[in-house]
């Protein structure tokens, strides 16, 4: 009886147990529409695609410029960088703790993120020409050559109005946290700006392109907000037919003398159409006719393509920014609104001559992806930077004076054709710097120039020393071979007596940068 029983009491469990099963999978469950159902899916996917992928970034290579001779090779010619995407971006990678690719420093970029007291243009051309130069601190028989420009500050009321067609990346791998949802409030921060007379659109792009909000007046922006939030990511990447559906929209409505611009934010990852690098400058060089600019905001990590970035913005009249947090959100599209999107002149070329009685070498730092051929600087059809409302520029030379010896000189045989008596009519004159632009709805140049002297350069600026600090950094991240002194305490203490005037801490924080990398490596 006792076993009858043992087993009876058994059999009861283990009905209860399944009725529990049972009762269990008949309580309500959340239910999911096909397009949630996709983006749950493609979370999965986009978290295991940064697991595996977490180097799948692609950089432009950079072959770090070297010293020419004055007297072969009097000319320098380049077109300006405006672009910042390149320090936020090693921001980014610092306080991730990865480790930095070489090719992910673009020493113009850093240099270029910090503002500079530069004085505002008083004349007719939209932007003023500041040189100094003094001692390299990196290495004590070379001099350093400071060129900056700064744009004429368009008040904002004063601008013209706007058509703007946003591109936006919904792709499944825009899903994580620093991607779409970041974007999202990123962009709030600037429909927050927009007028009644400005005007925006938003397409979309994943496995097909699409418009989700056709031309709305910046009063409506409730009605704009609402279209960004309701965004979600999934599918593959046709970049190429979302530029395309962009730039239509775009031309379809077109404001004469306004400020027409598509924002393209991604994390750079064609896959599908027009991808490689070539074939989207190909594309956009055809769209560039129309008289549409075009801004690029990179986001996220693990597979963000700056290459491709830097190609779009560079050949689409426009500018590229990194945007790792909302404080880079904050000062890209709000507190630097105008000259992110507000273009001042276009197509700017700086071409530099120097004088062969007072300079033996020069090496521009940075700017290695903008070199231009020295003929192109008079050319009207070459392709060159946009300058924005308030944006400021800044190259740096490194000078080998006349007889000073230096490893980073070799031998040349002597010219047989070539008159190598060298002019002294200009002995005080280091050099002479000339700018060429265009005004942004024009196609014929203007040239400026201004000439920089040797005398009166005993006291450098605050702002050259820190810019200095900046290229420094830079190249130690590189690993030049153009830096005797490798030495970041050197750098720091450089950086943090020159800081000047740091209301937003921007320079605080590039110290904090150094001093926490360096140490963790």
């Amino acid at each position: 009886m006792k076993t009858k029983t043992i087993k009876k009491i058994g059999f009861i469990l283990l009905g209860l147990f399944f009725l529990g099963i049972s009762s269990c999978n008949q309580y309500p469950k959340r239910s999911y529409t096909v397009h949630e159902s996709i983006v749950l899916e493609e979370k999965v996917d986009a978290t295991q695609d940064f697991e595996i992928q977490n180097d799948d970034e692609t950089y432009k290579e950079i072959i770090e410029n070297a010293f020419k001779r004055a007297s072969l090779a009097p000319l320098s010619t380049f077109s300006i960088d405006v672009d910042k995407a390149s320090y936020s971006n090693i921001r980014r990678m610092i306080n991730n703790g990865q480790e930095i690719p070489k090719d992910a420093v673009k020493i113009e970029e850093m240099i270029n993120y910090f503002k500079y007291d530069y004085k505002q243009p008083l004349d007719q051309h939209p932007f003023a020409i500041h040189a100094e130069s003094g001692f390299t601190p990196w290495n004590e028989e070379t001099q350093l050559v400071k060129i900056g420009i700064k744009g004429k500050e368009i008040p904002t009321e004063n601008f013209p109005a706007s058509n703007l067609v946003f591109l936006i990346d919904v792709s499944g791998s825009m899903n994580d946290m620093n991607k779409l949802p970041l974007l999202k409030k990123a962009f709030k921060l600037l429909v927050a700006q927009l007028r009644a007379k400005d005007k925006v659109s938003i397409v979309v792009y994943a496995g097909a392109a699409g418009v989700i909000l056709k031309p709305t007046s910046g009063k409506n922006k409730e009605k704009i907000l609402e279209a960004l939030d309701n965004l979600q990511a999934g599918g593959s990447t046709a970049g190429g037919e979302g530029i395309k559906l962009a730039y239509k929209i775009a031309e379809d409505h077109y404001i004469k003398n306004g400020n027409n611009r598509v924002i393209l934010a991604t994390d750079g990852d064609f896959n599908v159409g027009v991808s490689s690098d070539a074939g989207m400058k190909e594309l956009i060089e055809e769209k560039r006719e129309s008289g549409v600019f075009l801004t690029c905001l990179g986001f996220g990590m693990g597979n963000y393509k700056d290459s491709k970035l830097e190609t779009l913005a560079d050949t689409g009249n426009g500018n590229h920014a990194y945007i790792d947090s909302m404080q880079e959100a904050q000062r890209v599209l709000g507190t630097e609104f105008g000259g992110t999107l507000y273009t001042i002149a276009k197509d700017v070329k700086i071409q530099v001559e120097f004088n062969p009685a007072k300079v033996q070498a020069y090496r521009l730092i940075g700017y290695e992806n903008r070199l231009l051929n020295d003929e192109d600087f008079v050319d009207d059809t070459k392709d060159a930077g946009e300058l924005g409302s308030g944006h400021t520029v800044t190259a740096l030379y490194e000078v080998i004076p006349i007889g000073i010896q230096s490893k980073y000189l070799k031998d040349v045989s002597d010219l047989k054709y070539s008159d190598k008596t060298v002019d002294t009519t200009y002995g005080d004159e280091l050099l002479t710097v000339k700018f060429r632009y265009k005004k942004p709805k024009e196609n014929q140049s203007i040239e400026i120039a201004h000439i920089h002297k040797t005398e009166g350069n005993e006291q450098t600026s605050t702002d050259f020393k820190f810019a200095a600090a900046v290229a420094w950094y830079g190249m130690k991240l590189r690993d030049s071979k153009y830096i005797q002194n490798k030495n970041i305490e050197d750098i720091a203490t450089l950086a943090k007596n020159n800081r000047g005037n740091d209301e937003q801490g921007y320079r605080a924080e590039f110290v904090r940068l150094m001093n926490s990398y360096d140490k963790a490596n």
